[in-house]
């Protein structure tokens, strides 16, 4: 079947053009300026609306297995398609936690039956599998993922000489999480000597710049140490920017990324939304959150991802102290990053380059994050001139519930396509069953 997108503004590889896009099976035949249409071809005429390729979300929690409570592959999936995201990475620490080949090879038979959008999955580091690191697939599988000073279960690795022979040995991406546990330790014990309980608003304070400082720089001067390719996940510091160099992604073997709730929140909004925006590393001060944003801008930070880390509302709704990390956020993502767009703090090339080229880029991800004639027609069509009102219960997260209740977003998703296949229609989710593939690495 032969689908054509007409009069789509296309946002592509720095620039925008106005085009058609031909869909043949799973593939972009064409694109160009003026594509005439055969009987057997569906059209859908975007009426001027952006044509972008789809997001690739390096950095989920989708929960499955074992915490199915909170998420599935299924449910979670689903809604990021509904936001436009056409592949994701997702994370380890899951229950039992994904340190072994076994565990790894059976979520991608997860995600092969389960899945709406194309998928792979990271192992877990500890500090002692480093035999089953080395087992890892470079064309296969998208990478290692090391908790550096904090993490929950089995996934924390500290010792120097565990750090050392991952950082030398590993054969794929080197994936970090870092704050430094003996800085939060710190921290923290000074509420119990001044005799007081945390609140929320105390957890920035407590997971602070130098907890996240202290460990990146380790994270980085690792990298250099046995020349390791290294992504640093979740920046949310000004001072960490210094760690990281501008240009392009191609040219670097260390890079940074940063994601949409640290772009969009600060530590004004925690008397407002509590524990329902706790996450860590933690939400930052307004002054780094509008570093961070120039940072996406100068190239300093590579990459923009979501950190989808949905939990129950019951699991939320205790004392900051007992709280889950984590929110949900694949629906909304791009969305909150084009509103950034709308309000003249990111261009929608800029954006397209940071959710969909960089990533494919850094993970040599094969013919997908690009609008060209070859590559799997992954995309999403956005109307910049509609809205996208979000109620308490209009999102699709199986934890029933969303941190952007109450916002109207200044675009709206008027369609999805993975592989070819429209996923999404901008009201409805359709038949997403076997269409989703493994994603693949040319490494």
């Amino acid at each position: 079947m032969k689908q054509l997108i007409k009069n789509a503004l296309v946002v592509n590889e720095g620039r925008s053009m106005a085009a058609d896009v031909l869909i043949k099976g799973q593939r972009i035949e064409k694109v160009t300026s003026k594509i005439s249409a055969d009987a057997d071809t569906q059209v859908l005429d975007a009426q001027g609306a952006w044509l972008l390729p789809g997001m690739i979300d390096d950095q989920v929690h989708f929960r499955e297995p074992g915490l199915t409570h909170k998420g599935t592959i299924a449910s979670e999936s689903r809604a990021a398609v509904r936001g436009g995201i056409t592949s994701f990475m997702e994370m380890p620490n899951v229950k039992p936690s994904t340190t072994t080949i076994e565990a790894l090879e059976h979520k991608f038979a997860l995600g092969a039956q389960h899945s709406a959008a194309n998928y792979s999955f990271y192992l877990g580091a500890t500090e002692d599998n480093l035999e089953q690191i080395k087992r890892l697939d470079p064309t296969r599988h998208c990478g290692v993922k090391v908790f550096m000073g904090a993490s929950t279960g089995d996934l924390l690795v500290e010792h120097p000489q565990a750090l050392d022979a991952i950082f030398e040995h590993s054969p794929t991406l080197i994936v970090t999480h870092c704050e430094d546990g003996r800085v939060l330790a710190k921290n923290a014990a000074k509420y119990e000597a001044q005799g007081r309980v945390p609140q929320i608003t105390d957890h920035p304070i407590i997971r602070d710049a130098e907890a996240c400082y202290s460990s990146s720089s380790y994270a980085v001067s690792l990298a250099k140490k046995f020349k390791s390719q290294l992504h640093v996940l979740h920046i949310t510091t000004e001072k960490e920017l210094s760690l990281f160099s501008a240009g392009n992604i191609q040219d670097k073997a260390i890079t940074a990324e940063a994601c949409v709730h640290h772009l969009w929140f600060s530590e004004n909004d925690y008397p407002r939304m509590g524990n329902l925006i706790k996450c860590n590393p933690a939400i930052k001060a307004q002054t780094d959150r509008d570093a961070l944003l120039n940072a996406v801008r100068n190239d300093v930070i590579d990459i923009i991802a979501t950190d989808h880390a949905p939990h129950t509302w019951q699991e939320k709704n205790v004392p900051y102290t007992e709280a889950p990390a984590g929110l949900p956020l694949v629906e909304h993502a791009l969305l909150t990053l084009l509103d950034h767009v709308q309000a003249s703090r990111l261009s929608i090339e800029q954006v397209v380059q940071k959710v969909a080229h960089n990533p494919a880029l850094r993970y040599h991800i094969k013919e997908r994050g690009f609008i060209r004639e070859g590559y799997f027609a992954d995309l999403v069509l956005v109307d910049p001139n509609a809205t996208t009102a979000v109620t308490a219960d209009n999102a699709h997260y199986l934890c029933g519930w969303n941190v952007f209740a109450g916002h109207t977003f200044n675009s709206k998703i008027r369609g999805t396509w993975v592989n070819g296949k429209r996923l999404f229609d901008g009201e409805q989710l359709h038949q997403a069953q076997n269409n989703a593939m493994a994603l693949a690495f040319n490494r």
